[in-house]
């Protein structure tokens, strides 16, 4: 496999990621490139790496994790998150090419197009699982896709081909619990 298609399939893995919870992957790959060999970004996307960046990461990461758990404020995280993730999986396909691999503006739209439709189906499949369990299921479903998202960062980076397979799966996941939702409101 070349280099650009390799970068690519990195670039949909993290920025799929980032639609399903926008933080994970920015602190994976500043932790990444800061603690390990597996990835190095170029600049400017090496800030990601630096420790004040990646404590404020985290710390929008902690009230994310935790305020996605609860059913009235998940929606309002969810409304942020239409601006937010695909930002982040933009930034995130960026970083990932770096400045030579992929052509920044394929990489800009494949992170904003992958992000926005993982976020976009989310958040159609979050207030059915509101509506059916009276937000009982909600924290579950957020700690899956909290999980999901870390799956496929690490993924990304160390096995690009399966977190290809993993986000082509995912979409189709996505796509088939989006379309039952559609069906059920059309019905009631």
């Amino acid at each position: 496999m070349t280099e650009a298609v390799v970068g690519l399939m990195t670039a949909l893995g993290l920025s799929t990621a980032a639609g399903l919870n926008a933080y994970l992957p920015l602190l994976i790959v500043g932790g990444l490139d800061r603690w390990t060999g597996l990835l190095t970004l170029d600049a400017p996307y090496d800030t990601l790496a630096e420790p004040g960046v990646m404590l404020a990461i985290g710390v929008v990461a902690l009230v994310d994790f935790v305020g996605d758990k609860i059913p009235a404020i998940d929606s309002v995280l969810h409304v942020i998150g239409v601006v937010v993730a695909p930002v982040a999986g933009a930034l995130v396909a960026l970083a990932a090419t770096g400045n030579d691999v992929v052509d920044p503006a394929l990489a800009v739209v494949l992170g904003v197009a992958a992000a926005g439709a993982t976020h976009g189906a989310r958040s159609i499949v979050r207030p059915a699982s509101t509506a059916f369990t009276g937000g009982a299921g909600n924290p579950a479903l957020s700690l899956g896709e909290d999980l999901i998202s870390t799956v496929l960062s690490f993924s990304a980076v160390i096995v690009p081909a399966v977190a290809f397979v993993l986000a082509l799966l995912l979409f189709g996941l996505l796509w088939w619990g989006a379309r039952r939702v559609w069906r059920r409101r059309r019905v009631s």
